[in-house]
């Protein structure tokens, strides 16, 4: 049965709760509907094509219906879509685990999948917890995070990165977590110390943070567990790019006050910021380092959490010790999502796509330079294809609109009747691509949002 555009709108407005969607605002508008997709672009129930500005939530990596990545799912598909992990293993899910053991920081030697980035933090909160307890030290039960972060809507994702706009009425169930400031220049106020175009350099800012995460660490260090952190780039906050040797200083002093460090790349990881990892930008090693999005080009479902042999360590013994870690998803090691993601890494090699990205990265901050000037920019920050352009209502005050206004939400829907979709966060508009789009694609984007930003107006 072949549905028009304005049945499946009625029937979407009936059933369906879409998520981070104001509803009421949702039932009153006619959404675009995703009929098909080609390369870069999303086709819609009518005919138009969008370009993929947001890479279908930051995870799409080689474009869409990429024909390496279709054929080989069709192929597990002839063989068996799924079985358990628990008692079992799967051939998908073992070449998988060896093929990323050669791509991640050569200290992680263990994988545990499972099949979102909420569910792989969720799992290296509940890991170094237990890792303390069977080490004999249960009182290290706590965590460290930064302020701004984001790490998922599971109970334990939001607890670590608590984020009022988002999890405020769920506060009453979160646990006790430290929070560190952190280095968001543009807007960062405490102390006295101030960021960008304020008199104080991001040396000044960064040497503020990292001496209040050594306070916490060493006011509780008998308590803590472990520093959790997304390396360079806090995606959710606003794509808040982290200064230069920020993440090797929070390496060092977890190392120094025996924490252990779980790196998110969840958003950050497979090629995101121009490194397959963004730790690479700073050789730094985590403990536990969490992924999902891209781990699969963007086709279906998988997360991992990586450990190193230590955190493996302490949970071996007899069975009546107690030291299982009793934590697991019906959905854990897919088969189909394993084989999407080996595909996946096989054109990251033949394209030599992480270069690429390094290089395209350049051109589209060439491209970037033009919308600084304009009267409603704030800050555009960039990290390879990790961008956010700041809307503020004065630029010499760096004075927000008011959040009523929805300023972020206006502009991408005008962005959006030019042919390309994006999505804000708040008044920041991201611009995450494809890592494939190429520079013709790239072009049209940010002109796209220029000739929208010009038009804007307080």
């Amino acid at each position: 049965m072949t549905y028009t555009t304005a049945e499946l709108r009625r029937l979407d407005q009936q059933h369906i709760w879409h998520p981070f969607t104001p509803m009421s605002l949702w039932l009153e508008s006619e959404p675009v509907v995703i009929r098909a997709a080609e390369g870069m672009h999303l086709i819609d129930s009518d005919g138009n094509r969008y370009l993929d500005g947001v890479s279908s939530l930051w995870c799409n990596v080689h474009g869409h219906r990429v024909p390496e990545i279709d054929a080989a799912i069709r192929e597990q598909l002839g063989k068996v879509a799924h079985s358990t992990m628990l008692g079992l293993t799967s051939e998908p899910a073992i070449v998988l685990a060896d093929r990323l053991m050669k791509l991640v920081p050569g200290n992680l030697k263990k994988v545990f999948y499972s099949d979102s980035g909420a569910t792989a933090t969720e799992i290296a909160f509940k890991l170094v917890v237990q890792y303390w307890y069977n080490k004999g030290r249960p009182e290290r039960n706590e965590l460290v995070g930064f302020a701004e972060g984001y790490h998922g809507d599971t109970v334990g994702a939001m607890s670590v990165g608590r984020t009022t706009a988002f999890h405020r009425p769920y506060f009453p169930l979160l646990f006790k977590v430290h929070y560190a400031p952190s280095p968001y220049a543009y807007r960062f106020e405490g102390s006295g110390v101030r960021g960008q175009g304020s008199g104080r350099s991001d040396e000044g800012v960064t040497e503020y943070c990292l001496g209040k995460l050594e306070g916490i660490l060493r006011e509780h260090r008998r308590t803590i567990a472990a520093v959790a952190i997304e390396p360079v780039v806090q995606g959710a906050a606003g794509m808040i790019v982290q200064p230069a040797g920020f993440l090797r200083e929070v390496r060092r002093l977890a190392t120094q006050y025996d924490v252990l460090l779980i790196a998110d790349e969840v958003a950050t990881g497979f090629g995101r910021t121009g490194r397959m990892f963004a730790c690479e930008h700073e050789g730094v090693q985590p403990d536990l380092m969490c992924v999902a999005k891209g781990l699969s080009g963007g086709y279906l479902p998988l997360a991992a959490t990586f450990a190193t042999q230590q955190v493996f360590d302490a949970f071996l013994g007899e069975a009546s010790t107690g030291r299982t870690f009793f934590h697991g998803h019906t959905y854990t090691g897919n088969a189909m999502g394993c084989a999407a993601a080996l595909a996946s890494l096989d054109l990251f090699e033949k394209n030599d796509l992480v270069r690429e990205v390094e290089r395209k990265a350049g051109v589209l901050s060439g491209m970037l330079e033009g919308l600084k000037g304009l009267k409603h920019v704030g800050e555009v920050r960039q990290k390879g294809f990790m961008v956010g352009i700041e809307l503020v209502a004065d630029k010499a005050t760096k004075r927000p609109f008011d959040a009523a206004r929805r300023v972020g939400h206006e502009v991408c829907a005008g962005i959006r009747r030019r042919g390309v979709i994006l999505r804000p966060l708040g008044d920041v508009i991201v611009v995450m691509p494809p890592l494939a789009m190429g520079e013709e694609d790239l072009r049209v984007m940010i002109d796209a949002v220029g000739a929208e930003l010009r038009e804007l107006r307080a």
